[in-house]
């Protein structure tokens, strides 16, 4: 999940224009360090060393069916979950969740314990737990009647559900567990069923993601498939089974290309060029001639004044070519040559055919979403917020329509910028605020490690907190990736199942 600013914007009205056009605690100790970060800490709701430690000994010793241990350990855990709650009730933000994957050796006795203990002595009251990614599906291999293989393959482990358990777990101690999903990348393994290749994205130079993608790692769908749709629709409805406490849905968006390459400028560069996505955007038109020219774009990326002129011989008795959203200029026909009619048509059709696989980006999202809601549990969209930007007449390539998704899902955008005092990021997360309409909850997304920065430009994640708390009361959850880099070491020995 990496980011790419590009240098120049445009103010979002821009892209509603372009839709409106197209388409009508007692336990949380202070630390006194030197550092100021460090005295810090506890307005985050960490748990101090102490407590973190007694609790870390008693699973240790419950692990070993030790009876007066275990009944100890699941006190002081209900007991970290009560503190836990009653200092994020009373502290900004309310809601701090943290990113988590968990790997094929967390099936092992006590694993997950320990993972949501240290989420909870780190003051986290929300885990947004990944369920789909990389073309595997957190399910159990016995119950998993989805497109993609389970996580967890190990043999004599196929009925061993770790979606339900962590969520079982999670709760256990008091947090809130968020379902994590891809969404258009549906990974590598989706790409090598023969029975999907018209369901992979293709533009018009002949490439899919598969071959754009550094670690051949994703694969990105055609938003319009109706195989695609329903295997996706499918694989929600299993995860929801386990009943999460929302889903999350990323990778909402098209594939970023790198250099000049991440700028889309012509249609070939646009990922249209599959069946499903054609049909759909051939029913746009609203005439034949609407038709005709759609097809003459889309075949060789530009429309001649000799191919308006061939099309108004083809269908005489119809006017200006028309599809959704284009109102025509009013300047009678015969004023107007094909030679000056030719600029403002092949803009239209630009703007159309980037308009249509925007939409494709919605409504998957819509469709994805929908089962969700139906149940009554948040659904959220994960998203770049420079993932919408036009430069000239040139398009992230990312197509990331993040403006125009629903207030009613939560927005969680992906602050990643980087600076050495957080201010690009609230940047960011101000330019969010302002697309948003009123009652739209906004859940930034913080990348970095608690106590020490990463790199130069990329702080503590106490410099980027600090960085947003101008905008409270207006934003009152906050996420950060990922548990991965709190604990890097714990992350690897769980990967390789290497036991400390």
């Amino acid at each position: 999940m990496s980011n790419h600013p590009l240098s120049v914007t445009r103010p979002i009205l821009f892209w509603r224009r372009l839709f409106a056009v197209v388409f009508s605690s007692s336990l949380l100790m202070p630390n006194f360090g030197n550092q100021p970060a460090e005295a810090q800490v506890t307005q985050y709701c960490q748990l101090s060393a102490t407590a973190a430690k007694e609790k870390e000994k008693l699973r240790l010793s419950a692990l070993k069916n030790n009876q007066d241990a275990q009944s100890r350990y699941q006190k002081l855990v209900q007991k970290h979950a009560q503190e836990l709650q009653k200092c994020r009730n009373r502290t900004w933000p309310e809601n701090q969740a943290i990113w988590l994957r968990l790997y094929p050796c967390d099936i092992q006795p006590g694993a997950v314990d320990q993972i949501m203990d240290r989420i909870v002595n780190r003051g986290y009251n929300q885990v947004y737990l990944e369920a789909f990614s990389d073309g595997q599906v957190l399910l159990p291999g016995a119950a998993n009647p989805t497109a993609w293989p389970s996580v967890v393959r190990t043999p004599g482990s196929e009925k061993v559900d770790l979606l339900a358990a962590a969520i079982k777990k999670g709760r256990e101690r008091g947090l809130k567990v968020y379902a994590w999903m891809f969404t258009v990348n549906f990974g590598y393994t989706y790409a090598q069923r023969p029975d999907k290749e018209s369901a992979i994205a293709r533009n018009g130079k002949g490439q899919t993601s598969l071959y754009l993608v550094d670690n051949g790692s994703q694969v990105y769908i055609d938003p319009y498939n109706s195989q695609a749709k329903t295997d996706y629709y499918r694989m929600v409805q299993e995860v929801l089974r386990r009943r999460p406490d929302g889903l999350l849905f990323d990778y909402v968006r098209y594939p970023r290309q790198a250099g000049s390459d991440s700028i889309a400028t012509k249609v070939t560069d646009l990922w249209l060029f599959t069946p499903a996505t054609q049909e759909a955007l051939f029913r746009r038109a609203q005439n034949n001639k609407g038709l005709d020219l759609i097809r003459r774009f889309l075949r060789k990326g530009y429309i001649t004044a000799g191919d308006i002129g061939e099309v108004d011989k083809l269908y005489p008795q119809e006017g200006e070519p028309l599809w959704q959203g284009r109102n025509p200029p009013a300047a009678p026909k015969s004023i107007l040559t094909a030679t000056d009619r030719q600029p403002l048509l092949q803009f239209d059709l630009w703007q159309l055919a980037v308009a249509h696989a925007m939409q494709g980006i919605l409504d998957f999202v819509a469709l994805a979403s929908y089962p969700v809601q139906q149940q009554g549990i948040p659904a959220g969209v994960v998203f770049f917020p420079e993932g919408n930007q036009s430069l000239g007449q040139g398009y992230d390539s990312r197509l990331q329509p993040w403006d125009r998704f629903p207030s009613n899902l939560e927005w969680h955008p992906m602050a990643y910028a980087t600076c050495n005092n957080g201010s690009c990021i609230a940047a960011q997360v101000q330019r969010v605020l302002s697309a948003a309409k009123p009652g739209t909850q906004v859940i930034p997304a913080l990348a970095g490690r608690w106590g020490s920065s990463i790199s130069p430009n990329r702080p503590s994640l106490e410099v980027q907190m600090q960085a947003l708390r101008q905008f409270s009361p207006k934003i009152k959850g906050v996420s950060h990736f990922a548990y991965s880099w709190q604990y890097p070491e714990q992350d690897s020995d769980r990967k390789f199942c290497r036991a400390r």
